[in-house]
């Protein structure tokens, strides 16, 4: 390992024997100080993302607002890491949370300031220290969010962005100060930490892939769930875990809902992404734009049908497609990562949920219906992190967030993310 790297876990190991002493409420106020930087430079820090990856720079704008109201829900939590009293026939009969130590976190680039935040403010509220391993095109990224915590107050060692490589992940996860990691990423890049973590005896959250049904029945409002299914799909060209991929759509309202909705999507083209008024830029790499084309042709070799053509522009740009898949394509056991959704059509609300539950994915669902009942059914039976009524998904502060079957495991936001990374030690004494 690098003196360079060395040097900063040890920093790190170093801040954590002094962060986990402060109090709760003096670690608050400087996360509400780092929340109000962010806010105040969300258009510098938005063209920070729009350089690096592309996204339209109103939304990248829009993330780091979102990153300092999600810091400010923090700032003003309670604290459930407080000591807790056990009644019983002992004298001392407590549960105390103490933090593990130095988190790694391992983040992608389609949020490059949201994803690194969601995960190190709550690590960093309970008493730990945080060393960052971002995505290699967003190293810029990574950098500005260090100097907003140092700007902040934070003591120095708190949070470190780490310029490293992949095949550098499994030597500082190895390394003697790590005690956990965080990774938001792809499947197979999950079960290659989470196997290092495991071999090593460490904490492992993973917040995975996913492939989202957006399931529109009869007695929707069409017109509401097309143009919110069009975004729900094309946000961030397409390439967000929790994206809208699967648009399952009862039968009954299928000529009804389709021109409709390609009404909506065919609004979404491409353009500058420094442009504000632009909904929709390119893809982060073009190697990515390959794997999607690569998909899409799967996906029609296997009997898929083209609605809206796929066509690339350019190296990284796309007019989004659209696509009829009937049970059974291999391509919907993946996760399409980009521009490109596709349309399945299902007789009945049984059938909807069997479709809906039939990938190994498990992030978040949405489902469009007005009666009580119907969504229930949908809130019992989809095995999902997240079920969304008449609404695309999108994480708020306030409520849990992660995945089930190969979607990950772990909870991020809310409160319960504040107890991901401590031990828990429990007091007994006459």
């Amino acid at each position: 390992m690098e003196n360079l790297i060395e040097n900063k876990l040890l920093k790190a190991d170093k801040a954590f024997q002094e962060w986990k002493k402060v109090p709760f409420e003096e670690k608050q106020k400087l996360i509400a100080k780092a929340a109000d930087i962010f806010k105040s430079n969300s258009e510098t820090f938005g063209e920070i993302i729009t350089s690096e990856m592309n996204k339209p720079i109103s939304q990248s704008v829009a993330e780091v607002e979102k990153c300092a109201l999600m810091m400010n829900y923090y700032a003003e939590a309670e604290n459930i890491l407080s000591t807790e009293k056990i009644e019983s026939e002992y004298s001392i009969s407590e549960i105390h949370y103490v933090p593990k130590g130095v988190i790694l976190g391992v983040m992608p680039w389609n949020f490059p300031f949201w994803q690194v935040l969601r995960f190190a403010t709550p690590a960093i509220l309970a008493g730990n220290t945080v060393v960052l391993k971002h995505a290699s095109i967003c190293f810029g990224s990574g950098n500005a969010i260090e100097k907003v915590f140092v700007e902040a107050g934070f003591p120095e060692g708190v949070f470190q962005n780490l310029e490293i490589g992949h095949k550098e992940v499994e030597e500082v996860l190895e390394h003697k100060t790590i005690q956990g990691v965080s990774l938001t990423g792809s499947e197979k890049a999950g079960a290659e930490v989470a196997a290092i973590a495991g071999k090593n005896i460490k904490k492992s959250l993973l917040e995975l892939g996913g492939s989202d049904a957006f399931i529109v029945l009869d007695d929707a409002d069409l017109d509401e769930a097309a143009k919110v299914g069009a975004l729900a799909r094309l946000q961030n060209c397409g390439q967000t875990c929790v994206a809208a991929k699967r648009f399952i759509i009862q039968r009954a309202v299928e000529f009804d809902f389709l021109p409709k909705f390609i009404e909506e999507y065919k609004k979404y083209v491409p353009a500058d992404p420094k442009l504000k008024e632009t909904k929709l830029g390119g893809m982060a790499r073009p190697d990515l734009a390959d794997d999607l084309e690569k998909q899409y042709q799967k996906a029609l070799d296997n009997g898929a049908e083209a609605i809206i053509p796929l066509e690339r522009i350019s190296e990284n740009e796309f007019n989004p497609g659209l696509i009829r898949v009937e049970e059974g394509n291999p391509i919907l056991q993946e996760e399409l990562f980009g521009p490109l959704g596709m349309i399945m059509i299902a007789e009945n609300d049984d059938e909807a949920l069997e479709m809906a539950n039939n990938i190994p994915f498990g992030l978040s669902n949405s489902v469009w219906t007005n009666d009580k009942k119907r969504q229930q059914f949908f809130i019992e039976g989809l095995e999902s992190g997240t079920v969304n009524i008449n609404r695309m998904t999108s994480s708020d502060p306030r409520f849990p967030f992660g995945g089930t079957k190969t979607s990950g495991y772990g909870t991020e936001l809310s409160l319960h993310a504040l107890k991901e990374f401590v031990n828990i030690k429990t007091i007994i004494g006459k």
